[in-house]
């Protein structure tokens, strides 16, 4: 019935920044751009194959009645790798870690504040096994 995560819907408070963060600094490839009355209102990164960020101009600010998100995860292959090149591209990111899910994990922001949690899977990774994951 539901086949993949198509895309996740933030708002931006710098539109020009978030996109130099999304395209320059994370690498991902601007996908397409929304108009509204000749003026650019947001715009779609491509993450992966068939998976976007959909990011819109947050004119209001952000308030709990539209909080921006939480947090979203991306995967990637080889974090101790991405941390170096985004720290090399003037990213502050977090120390790396080994969740109590058994994954790598740290952690970025975008300019407007949403927080990015970069994952690297391991064979013992529990998104794989599916055994519950106990906190202390």
């Amino acid at each position: 019935m539901i086949a993949r995560l198509a895309h996740i819907c933030i708002g931006a408070a710098d539109l020009a920044a978030a996109e130099e963060f999304y395209v320059q600094k994370l690498g991902m490839e601007l996908a397409f751009e929304f108009f509204r009355a000749g003026q650019r209102i947001g715009f779609y990164v491509k993450v992966g194959d068939n998976s976007f960020i959909e990011i819109f101009a947050d004119a209001d600010g952000q308030d709990s009645a539209r909080p921006r998100i939480k947090h979203f995860c991306l995967e990637v292959e080889d974090l101790d790798a991405v941390l170096t090149t985004l720290a090399d591209r003037g990213v502050e990111v977090s120390e790396k870690k080994l969740g109590a899910d058994y994954a790598w994990q740290a952690w970025i922001a975008d300019p407007s504040g949403v927080r990015i949690e970069l994952m690297q899977y391991g064979e013992d990774s529990t998104q794989f096994s599916g055994r519950p994951v106990i906190l202390d």
